[in-house]
């Protein structure tokens, strides 16, 4: 069983800066893929990252220039660094996991954490 948990999320003003993290605790596994998801509310869950395992990314347009995605395969961690932020960026963002055990993938989702952009 594998457990994820994001991390980092809070209050910051426009044009600044957040890292967040996403930890999948467990053993025996390697993380396959990882994506950022995000929620704002009255609105659908959107695709904001994604890296694999080979490290290729893709971003949202709505994202892409500002935010990085990246992935500590030893810590079995995940980060989005977000730069530049703005108030439309204000969402849940959570964490999908797919990790691989010994040739089996399963796919996990944190709890989320909250950014808020606003002055």
């Amino acid at each position: 069983q594998v457990h994820v948990v994001e991390s980092g999320g809070g209050l910051v003003q426009p044009g600044g800066s957040l890292r967040l993290s996403c930890v999948a605790s467990g053993s025996g596994f390697d993380i396959y893929s990882a994506d950022w998801y995000r929620q704002a509310p009255g609105k659908e869950r959107e695709l904001v990252a994604r890296i694999t395992s080979r490290g290729a990314t893709n971003y949202a347009d709505a994202v892409t220039g500002r935010f990085t995605i990246s992935v500590d395969n030893a810590k079995n961690t995940v980060y989005l660094q977000m730069n530049n932020l703005k108030p439309e960026d204000t969402a849940l963002y959570s964490c999908y996991v797919l990790v691989d055990t010994w040739g089996i993938i399963d796919d996990y989702w944190g709890q989320g954490t909250q950014v808020t952009v606003s002055s």
